[in-house]
């Protein structure tokens, strides 16, 4: 876990993801479009992703299962949970309290 907080400090947004992940694809592309300054680590395409990989299962519980988000530094979770979000209005308000867009 120590290498994931390392990853998202001091980072507004950070995605964990998988290049060929429809989800993830959707999950970038809707926090890109509102401007949001986002950190994106595609886990099939770095040379630690595996370790990277089991270190947010462990955290999360949630083996493979992509994309992980993280908004301030804090774990919002997969596309379920930003899509939720956005749905009920929250995440804007998030993105802009992390200082991820400036609207």
């Amino acid at each position: 876990m120590e290498a994931i907080k390392r990853l998202t400090a001091d980072k507004p947004v950070v995605i964990f993801s998988k290049s060929t992940c429809c989800m993830s694809h959707t999950i970038k592309t809707l926090i890109c479009s509102f401007g949001a300054n986002q950190t994106v680590y595609e886990l099939d395409e770095v040379s630690n992703g595996l370790q990277l990989e089991r270190a947010l299962a462990a955290a999360t519980g949630r083996r493979g299962s992509f994309p992980v988000v993280f908004i301030d530094q804090e774990m919002i979770g997969g596309a379920d949970e930003v899509m939720s979000l956005h749905v009920k209005g929250q995440l804007v308000p998030l993105l802009k309290k992390a200082k991820a867009i400036w609207v």
